[in-house]
């Protein structure tokens, strides 16, 4: 399977260069390490023999969903955060040399403050967007309209930190077309560096034990539109999804569906529980005899490949997600252990459910998992890094 391509075309990913050797490498701002995708960059870079620094103010990583803090908790974060900026910029004056800044999630404002201070050391200034906010807010969750203040002030934010960075990270490579075009960015400014999954907290996982109950069928993530909650409700409460069981775990904006459904329908067959520790969801996995991605219809839910697609692949049952150009071009199209269905299709979900019950639920080679592990992504991150640090060669 090939990897993730370049922004602006399907060419395959630049490759090292070997007069360059990327050796340390500057993590700043106050990025959110209670996201895997962070710890999966930083761990993978160390992995592959690349020194890395770190200077952080933990300001996000207590906010699981931040579009749903409230004006009160989000001015006192903003306001955590420009106190926060004076230290930090302290610190990345007196930190050792370093051969390039990276940015990570979320530093829509971090990109902004440190630009300055980067181009004064004369350091190339990666940008680990992975989510646009405007693109969330305006578009995939319709929060606020686009024509809205709010949503103009986050496009005009994420617009200019894209031009302050020297490249900008997304997590497929239709993610990263899809940016380039919402922020009119030029060819080869925006790069594709998969999420992948954590190994330390997700293993291969026997079988599921043959069981003569229902099939047991697994949901987990934030109930955000991207995820299509309600097509997996639609599924569970039709007749032929009330002869499986259930799993649903996670809070979100559309946690209210959730409610009512189970509020006014007889659905003993759903188990909804609204958190499991992070180090708890193997577990969960390996009750299941299949998982499910995601199946929202918005241009977003086409860009992306989420975390627990790779993590429920690499434990070792079968996914049924979403048909999109960041799936096939990631995993190609469906075959023994992930099944790709149409968006906003209840019965097609179902479908699949049959196909991979008559199947006897095969797991997803885990040779075939592209770019999974934290040292394979780390190794597309640097070769996408290595142009820049050429062209700082005198």
């Amino acid at each position: 399977m090939g990897q993730a391509s370049a922004a602006t075309s399907p060419a395959a990913a630049p490759q090292p260069v070997s007069e360059v050797a990327l050796q340390r490498i500057l993590l700043w701002g106050s990025y959110d390490l209670g996201k895997p995708r962070t710890r999966i960059l930083r761990d993978g870079l160390s992995q592959i023999g690349i020194e890395v620094i770190e200077i952080h103010a933990d300001i996000w990583s207590r906010h699981e969903d931040k579009s749903r803090l409230g004006s009160g908790a989000m001015l006192l974060s903003l306001m955590r955060l420009f106190a926060a900026y004076p230290v930090l910029i302290w610190r990345y004056l007196r930190a050792p040399d370093h051969q390039l800044v990276l940015v990570p999630y979320m530093g829509q404002f971090d990109v902004l403050v440190l630009w300055l201070f980067a181009r004064l050391r004369g350091k190339p200034l990666v940008w680990d967007m992975f989510i646009s906010l405007y693109d969330t807010v305006a578009h995939d969750r319709a929060i606020a309209s686009p024509r809205s203040l709010s949503a103009r002030f986050l496009w005009l934010v994420e617009w200019l930190g894209c031009r302050a960075a020297d490249l900008v990270l997304m997590d497929t490579g239709a993610h990263a077309r899809h940016v380039t075009r919402l922020f009119n960015l030029g060819p080869g400014h925006v790069a594709a560096v998969p999420v992948g999954a954590e190994p330390g907290a997700f293993r291969r996982l026997a079988s599921p034990d043959p069981h003569p109950g229902p099939t047991r069928i697994l949901f987990y993530g934030q109930m955000i539109p991207l995820h299509g909650i309600s097509v997996v409700l639609s599924a569970a409460l039709s007749p032929r999804g009330r002869s499986r069981h259930w799993t649903l775990i996670g809070t979100g904006q559309d946690q209210p569906l959730v409610e009512a459904a189970l509020a006014t329908a007889d659905a003993p067959h759903i188990h909804w529980q609204e958190w499991v520790p992070y180090e708890g969801l193997s577990a969960e996995i390996g009750k299941a005899d299949l998982c499910l991605g995601i199946f929202g219809s918005s241009a977003k839910a086409a860009s992306v490949v989420p975390n627990k697609v790779y993590q429920a692949l690499l434990s070792g049952r079968p996914v049924i997600t979403r048909l999109s150009p960041a799936m096939r071009e990631t995993f190609g199209d469906s075959q023994p252990g992930l099944e790709l269905v149409p968006p906003g299709d209840p019965e097609a979900l179902l479908d699949a459910v049959e196909r991979l019950e008559r199947a006897g639920f095969p797991a997803f080679p885990e040779d075939r998992i592209a770019l999974s592990h934290p040292a394979d992504i780390a190794r597309t991150l640097s070769c996408h890094i290595a142009p820049l640090l050429r062209s700082r060669i005198p």
